[in-house]
Parts: structure tokens; C-alpha cells; sequence
């Protein structure tokens, strides 16, 4: 049924670009023949060009688990108030971003900063190829800027950490027993004025082998909040899992062929100038608060295309400017 859905797809993909051309090639006529089409062309071009965007990104994402939904959880690095801040404009910019492709978004689990930002965050991203669109963004970012919060008005670095994994379709069967786990709850404190519960409704679950520790708040009843701490759960160990297998095949084949998340993907800089470096496909874009409002199609291509053809360069040491 997978299979044949996605042939149904590439069919439709087909007829509409033909459909797209088609009219295209109506308008170059009439444009020929002295009709002022102009606008209607332009409109035409792009919209085909938009299509035809969309449709390489699709067609290079052809892993096991590409088109799942994602959870992505985004971490402050060291530096207090300077990273929670960093990391709550990550939050903003994935918001951004996924509203722009249409798909639903919701934070699980929202651990407020001590002053601004925040200290950890779990959402999920529902929609086709979410996960394997996030995978581009998996990694840690370095922002470079004025500090808004140091009186002497000095140059700060921050950094942040993203994690995606994919979530697991119902039909795939993880067993976890219930003995490995530690199953906490809590009252949740929701961000930015939301609604505070006034019980312990907030569910953390740390997983005592492998040390994970996830946690939900945004739902009222305890029971949902453990039904989709769970699932996150399971979705991280089923990520471990996969990744413990492929470290065993690269230790047979004598490489390490995924990179780790111990030096940045992608650099903000704020000041003193501005531009936006993505250190593994070497993509620059000048206008940062395009980006941040998330405007990330770019990088997140370029990635993808790279990745696919085998190209895609290393992300920079942690210390480089």
C-alpha cells in the first residue's frame, strides 16, 4: 500500500507539471501573438518553479523513515541566559518553518529559562517528509552577536543543540519493560503566561539502560501527558537502536560515516556583520532575519542534494570564528 501510494503520487506529480507546462506554452503563444501576459507568465514560472522545487526535495528523500512525522527536542549549550535565549530563537525559527510547509506543530515539553529563552523543548512536527527534512537540521548552531543582556554591550557566542528523531508509525512494535523505567510527575509550568496546572499532571520518564529522560507537560490529564512521553520514548530508543546497528557496520567497513554532534553545522552571525553559514554545504545567505523567520528551504536543500550525491562536507570545529 506504501508503495503504491507513493507511485499515485509521483503519477499526479507528473500530470500536474505537464498541466503546468501546458498552460505555460498557452501563454507563449498568446504572448507571441502580442497578448500582454506578462504578469500571468511570471506567476506561471514561479509557481512551476516552486513545484518542481518541492518535488527534488521529495525525490532525495527516500530513507526508511523520511516521510514520518519528526519530534525534534532543542538544548542550550553553557553560557546561562545567552544559549536559553539562543535556543528559545531556534524554537521560534522550526515554529516558523513548519508553518510555512504547512505542517501541525506542538510543543510537548517546554522547561522555561531563568530569565529568558528556555532550558529544554520537545516538539513534534506532523506532516509528510518531516523528519526528513528536520535531519538537515540536526546539529549544533552557533550564534555570534551583541548581547542584548551584558551592560557593556560585549561580543557574545552562544551555541544550541537539535536532536530529531523520527516517530514511530503505530504499526511498528518496540517492547519496553516497565521495570527499566522511573516514571516521575510534576506540576507543568507552561511558557509565556500559558495556563499552570495546579496538579501533577506533567510526566517525566527516564529510561534506567540507556539513561534517556523525556518528559510532556502541554496536555491537562497525566495519562496523555505518559501516553505521548511514551511514545517519544520509544521513538528515541528505536533511533538508538538503529544507530547502534549502523555503528556496527561501520566498524566492519573500517569508517565512521555519520557525523556526530560534537561541532556546529551552522553559524549566525548578528555582528558585525551578518550572514548566516551553513559549514557543512558552505550555503551563505546574507538577510539573517529572513532565516530566522524561517526561511530555511535553502540550506535545508542544498543538504539534501549533497547528501544524496555524496558531497556533503564535515560541520566546523567548535572553536572556528
Amino acid at each position: 500500500m506504501q508503495r503504491r501510494r507513493r507511485l499515485e503520487e509521483d503519477q499526479a506529480l507528473r500530470q500536474s507539471l505537464q498541466r503546468r507546462a501546458d498552460d505555460l506554452g498557452v501563454l507563449i503563444e498568446w504572448a507571441n501573438a502580442g497578448e500582454d501576459v506578462s504578469a500571468d507568465l511570471a506567476r506561471g514560472l514561479e509557481e512551476l518553479q516552486t513545484e518542481v522545487d518541492a518535488a527534488e526535495t521529495k525525490k532525495m528523500l527516500g530513507g526508511e523513515h523520511d516521510r514520518a512525522n519528526a519530534i525534534v527536542t532543542i538544548h542550550p549549550g553553557a553560557g546561562g541566559t545567552e544559549s536559553q535565549d539562543w535556543a528559545g530563537m531556534l524554537l521560534r525559527m522550526y515554529l516558523k518553518w513548519s508553518e510555512r510547509r504547512g505542517f501541525k506543530r506542538e510543543v510537548v515539553d517546554y522547561q522555561p529559562g531563568d530569565d529568558t529563552g528556555l532550558k529544554s523543548a520537545t516538539l513534534t512536527l506532523t506532516g509528510d517528509y518531516a523528519y526528513g527534512l528536520m535531519t538537515a537540521e540536526a546539529g549544533v548552531h552557533r550564534l555570534v552577536r551583541i548581547s542584548p543582556f551584558d551592560p557593556a554591550a560585549r561580543r557574545h557566542t552562544s551555541f544550541a543543540s537539535v536532536f530529531v528523531w523520527p516517530e514511530l508509525p503505530e504499526d511498528v512494535e518496540l517492547e519496553v519493560d516497565e521495570k527499566d523505567l522511573r516514571i516521575d510527575t510534576y506540576r507543568s509550568s507552561g511558557a509565556g503566561g500559558q495556563h499552570v496546572n495546579v496538579t501533577d499532571s506533567a510526566v517525566r520518564i527516564t529510561h534506567l539502560p540507556t539513561g534517556i529522560v523525556v518528559s510532556c507537560q502541554n496536555e491537562r490529564s497525566q495519562h496523555k501527558n505518559r501516553s505521548r512521553a511514551m511514545k517519544v520514548l520509544k521513538s528515541r530508543l528505536f533511533d538508538l537502536k538503529l544507530k547502534e546497528q549502523q555503528a556496527r557496520l561501520d566498524q566492519i567497513a573500517g569508517a565512521k560515516k555519520e557525523i556526530g554532534f560534537g561541532s556546529q553545522i551552522r553559524s549566525y552571525v548578528l555582528q558585525p556583520y551578518q550572514m548566516i553559514k551553513d559549514h557543512r554545504t558552505k550555503v551563505e545567505v546574507g538577510d539573517v532575519n529572513r532565516v530566522l523567520d524561517g526561511d530555511l528551504d535553502p540550506f535545508i536543500k542544498t543538504y539534501l542534494m549533497q547528501k544524496a550525491s555524496g558531497t556533503l562536507g564535515a560541520p566546523a570545529p567548535p572553536d572556528e570564528e
